[in-house]
């Protein structure tokens, strides 16, 4: 009997001990003047997974306290992204920036594409690269601020666009096929699809 009550002992011992040096997850303070959306971008999480996690609505109090959701991305493959961003859309307005983002994003989400953001990146079909960065090394080259922040933005937006899987510049693109997919926006000198 001593002997059964000192193994519960000791097993309740562990896993109070365990329990207490698992990771802790990340707790954000809600400040005036915060919102659902502010905090998503802040953390690079998505909305509504921010929303889901914490079960909230559009209502924030200061003081409240919101569990922030591991986004599954790792600081590689946002630095990887957001060189990708440079790369692709370097002189166009920061809603394109974001837009290419999300379109990486998006295939990551969809069956018919990697479910990496690496693997989508250097994704190739047909012997040529998805992105021109990657064939032409340009990707390699380190990313603007603007890029990372567009990035966090996408992230953050993850799940509420309208689907775009694809882009292109009418002026240089000479794909038939893309050119006939349902265009979602224009931004700038890139045409979103999907």
């Amino acid at each position: 009997m001593k002997q059964a009550k000192a193994w519960v002992t000791a097993m309740l011992c562990g896993i109070f001990f365990f329990a207490g040096h698992a990771d802790a997850a990340t707790i954000h303070t809600v400040k005036r003047g915060d919102t659902l959306w502010k905090i998503a971008k802040q953390y690079g999480v998505p909305l509504k997974q921010l929303q889901q996690t914490n079960r909230k609505g559009d209502w924030l109090y200061p003081g409240e306290k919101l569990v922030i959701p591991d986004a599954g991305i790792t600081a590689a493959e946002k630095d990887l992204l957001a060189r990708l961003v440079h790369a692709e859309a370097k002189g166009e307005p920061y809603a394109g920036k974001v837009a290419v983002a999300t379109v990486v994003l998006n295939r990551v989400d969809h069956p018919d594409f990697p479910d990496t953001i690496r693997a989508v990146i250097y994704e190739r079909s047909g012997g040529h690269y998805a992105f021109t960065p990657v064939a032409n090394g340009s990707i390699n080259e380190p990313a603007d601020r603007e890029s990372y922040r567009a990035v966090e933005e996408a992230l953050a937006f993850r799940g509420l666009g309208n689907g775009s899987l694809y882009f292109y510049n009418p002026k240089t693109a000479k794909s038939k096929w893309l050119r006939s997919r349902p265009v979602t926006v224009v931004i700038g000198n890139h045409v979103f699809a999907k």
